[in-house]
């Protein structure tokens, strides 16, 4: 496939496979934008891989709705070739319809390196990345959700505190686990005694409002970044200068900071 030549057919077949989830959609135009309307309150944004727009474009696109309580997500065509899969799980997920588990009928467990991968590669939308722990939450003996963890870093604004990064969070396609994530966060911090937890919530899908629930606060906006896409779709982050390939964004990301024990 040339990567830089136009290509609108994943429209139709993204509408396919929403319809082959009993999920009704219907398309329509906005300022130049392709959006997909699926159900009342969930606008997808369809970016093609070659586009006129700028970050700021889409993110004053989603401000846009978000002010009509409408939520937009933008889905970018490499992202859709490359992760339909858990593309489609994650649209099903923000619509409400999975299937609800409850926290306490799950149990919390460290895992290896290999089934956390295997896990995030098959649930989570950019699959797995390098992290110091790995805990996974069972219902029964199933794996039903994933989290991975930093290591902790010592922090410089006072003695002995320290902070570690939630990493990766993925729950089991099809399933939602009410108060699973609360319950991984505080295995982890019961076990490893960090000051704080931080993450990052991706522009693009969400505003980090599982994040909020739980507790934590935001604390800064992250720039936009510039990736380049190799002949597999898969993107890199730009470096200074580079020029070679095909040239893709996000819309930044959003940080935000769980502490514990009344720290500051």
């Amino acid at each position: 496939m040339n990567i830089l030549n136009p290509d609108h057919n994943w429209h139709h077949q993204l509408s396919l496979a929403l319809a082959n989830q009993k999920i009704e959609c219907h398309f329509f135009l906005e300022e130049g934008f392709q959006l997909l309307q699926t159900g009342k309150s969930l606008i997808i944004n369809l970016v093609d891989v070659q586009n006129h727009f700028k970050p700021d474009d889409l993110i004053n696109l989603q401000e846009k709705f978000l002010q009509k309580g409408i939520k937009l997500i933008h889905l970018w065509e490499d992202v859709w070739k490359t992760r339909s899969d858990q593309v489609l799980a994650r649209i099903k997920s923000l619509m409400g319809n999975n299937i609800r588990i409850h926290g306490r009928k799950t149990k919390v467990a460290k895992i290896t390196k290999p089934v956390a991968d295997a896990f995030l590669e098959e649930n989570h939308l950019q699959g797995p990345v390098s992290s110091r722990y790995k805990i996974g939450l069972f219902e029964k003996e199933d794996l039903v959700a994933v989290a991975t963890f930093s290591a902790l870093r010592k922090m410089n604004h006072s003695e002995n505190y320290r902070s570690a990064e939630l990493i990766r969070f993925a729950v089991n396609a099809g399933f939602s686990i009410t108060g699973g994530l609360s319950k991984l966060i505080a295995y982890f911090a019961e076990t490893h005694k960090p000051n704080d937890v931080m993450t990052y919530a991706d522009r693009d899908w969400s505003a980090g409002e599982a994040y909020v629930t739980l507790g934590f606060e935001q604390t800064a906006v992250l720039e936009p970044q510039v990736y380049i896409l190799d002949v597999n779709l898969n993107r890199r982050l730009k470096k200074d200068n580079q020029v070679a390939g095909q040239e893709v964004f996000n819309t930044g990301s959003l940080k935000f900071i769980l502490r514990f024990n009344g720290t500051a």
